[in-house]
């Protein structure tokens, strides 16, 4: 997939070619969207990226658990806020980007990671900027999740600090043929997915340390591009591009509501750029693939549509809520749920028919869980208001009628999307569930073959105790900023670590559902045809596992053999 240079498209243009692209790639129940026809495993993309010829920086290794525990990220005064240094920067990668275990079969072996990925295929690259550090010095750097180690892109020559004290940057950025290799055009939309599932993953593993992450929603992507050294096309030649995604500001102090929008206003960005264009470069990007059968160029278009330019800050904050009004009920330490995250890849039907598994009360604290909050993760992350809302396929919550719900995360969007809808609901609340959460129950009924169907036919939807389809507000944040449009995505992926992390609490596991009927879940709960006020972008599925024992899992990181001392 050949580079496309981070230009600028006429608004209007990008406009319609961003919703050109996400109705040329929904999957129909006559037609899926254009893809492979079959995998080419001998060109598999290679799993990790790296620079050949950077100078490599080896990263502690957590030893022990974290003392914090996961019932404690969501009470943040409760998390003493540790220094900046290179250990606890190691620490935050390790628990975000960072490997969980490896998986084998015969001799076939797999690494998992603690951020989610479509298919396993992780799209997403990571990179820290730092300046002021005894350990490190200023520069850019490549994190390798499978060596733990920072491979040293840039050297700064910095004559003063640019970045508020106590603070570094996360660079995220895609490899679109990842995902294109299995998915085709579909691609980019998992892509972003990703992005949303890998902020969400640093989010919580800052919180570990005390700190919070903040999305720099000023910066160009031209910009960012720039700084990571993804526009230097002699540092790829042959390799697969990235394009840039995201910035963070990780700050090590929380910031209080009046602080947030003048911490992140006063970031010089265009500083640190000019010092990339200055630093010294050094690395050259390997491989992943040899040959590609079809590089769909329908995702460079989407890429390009997407650009975002140089904008204001945004200076939204989230309300002021109340912490979650429901506790956990792990006591495991925040390290341990994080690191035991999996996908689910089937459920166990009988046992899934068992009410206890998930009450009320935790669905409850699960939906609480995605509202955004000043200083709770992951959802403090976004500097927006909220634009996805819950899809809920019930089929075996305890204290709550099998059937279509929904949950809104905004109180304002009722009336709007009772409008967009055709058919005539309940629009029951139930009557213990928590004032501040709006969830609805739309309609009494087996809800297991549709969610089933809707999601590609794929058992995992109806075998579970519960399944979600996410709703965004679609064309109204497009019309001026069609880089929104993955911003949208960021939100579901944000949304859905959530899940897969509060499930793991409770004895149960999750899996996110990528390939689901675009247009199915639009009729069946009755939106407009041709009316583009919302659309479906992801759904996700809990239940009780399977375990495959046929499968051998081994410790992430025992391959490195270091000596760690934490």
């Amino acid at each position: 997939m050949k580079f496309m240079p981070v230009k600028l498209m006429p608004v209007e243009s990008a406009l319609q070619t961003i919703l050109l692209y996400h109705q040329q790639t929904k999957h129909h129940f006559q037609r899926y969207a254009s893809g492979p026809d079959g995998l080419d495993w001998k060109n598999q993309p290679e799993a990790f990226r790296t620079f050949e010829g950077c100078a490599e920086l080896e990263l502690p290794l957590l030893v022990q658990p974290t003392s914090v525990s996961y019932k404690d990220l969501y009470h943040p005064e409760k998390n003493a806020c540790q220094a900046l240094t290179l250990t606890n920067i190691a620490q935050l990668l390790e628990l975000s980007l960072g490997l969980s275990a490896w998986k084998q079969y015969d001799n076939t072996r797999w690494a998992l990671r603690c951020n989610p990925s479509s298919g396993n295929l992780h799209p997403t690259e990571s990179y820290i900027i730092t300046e002021d550090l005894e350990e490190i010095s200023e520069g850019v750097y490549h994190y390798v999740s499978r060596d733990h180690i920072l491979e040293k892109r840039c050297q700064f020559s910095l004559k003063k600090s640019i970045l508020p004290d106590n603070s570094f940057l996360i660079g995220l950025s895609s490899i679109p043929w990842r995902e294109a290799w299995k998915y085709g055009e579909r691609a980019f939309r998992y892509c972003q997915l990703d992005t949303g599932h890998a902020m969400s993953s640093i989010c919580y593993a800052a919180a570990t340390l005390g700190w919070q992450a903040h999305i720099v929603t000023s910066v160009s992507d031209t910009d960012v591009a720039t700084l990571l050294g993804l526009d230097r096309d002699a540092d790829f030649t042959a390799a697969e591009r990235e394009y840039p995604d995201v910035m963070l500001l990780i700050t090590t102090q929380k910031t209080d509501l009046d602080d947030k929008p003048f911490v992140l206003k006063n970031i010089s960005l265009k500083e640190i750029v000019e010092q990339a264009c200055k630093g010294r470069w050094s690395g050259q990007a390997n491989v992943l693939s040899a040959h590609h059968l079809d590089d769909w160029p329908i995702i460079s278009e989407a890429v390009q549509a997407c650009i975002k330019p140089e904008t204001d800050e945004l200076s939204w904050c989230a309300p002021a809520l109340a912490e979650p009004v429901l506790e956990s009920v792990s006591d495991k330490p925040a390290s341990t749920i994080i690191k035991q995250r999996r996908s689910a890849q089937g459920f166990d039907v009988s046992a899934c028919l068992t009410k206890s598994l998930l009450t009320k009360q935790m669905l409850y604290r699960m939906l609480d869980l995605t509202l955004s909050r000043q200083t709770i993760p992951p959802c403090d992350v976004m500097p927006w208001q909220s634009r996805i809302h819950l899809l809920i396929f019930i089929h075996q919550v305890d204290g709550l009628e099998p059937g279509l719900y929904c949950f809104l995360r905004t109180d304002d969007i009722e009336n709007k999307l009772k409008a967009s809808l055709q058919q005539d609901y309940e629009w029951l609340k139930p009557e213990d569930c928590p004032e501040h959460l709006q969830l609805f129950r739309l309609i009494v009924g087996d809800a297991r073959e549709a969610a089933k169907t809707l999601s590609c036919h794929q058992d995992i939807a109806g075998d579970g105790v519960i399944s979600f389809g996410m709703i965004a507000e679609y064309q109204a944040h497009l019309t001026h900023k069609p880089w929104t449009y993955r911003q949208l995505f960021w939100e579901a992926g944000l949304i859905v670590q959530v899940f897969y992390l509060e499930a793991e609490t409770i004895g149960l596991r999750g899996t996110g559902i990528g390939c689901y009927f675009d247009d199915g879940v639009h009729n069946l709960i009755g939106l407009n045809e041709g009316d583009y006020t919302f659309q479906s972008l992801y759904h996700f599925t809990l239940g009780k596992a399977l375990t495959d024992c046929r499968l051998q899992t081994l410790p992430p990181y025992d391959h490195l053999q270091r000596s760690e001392q934490k």
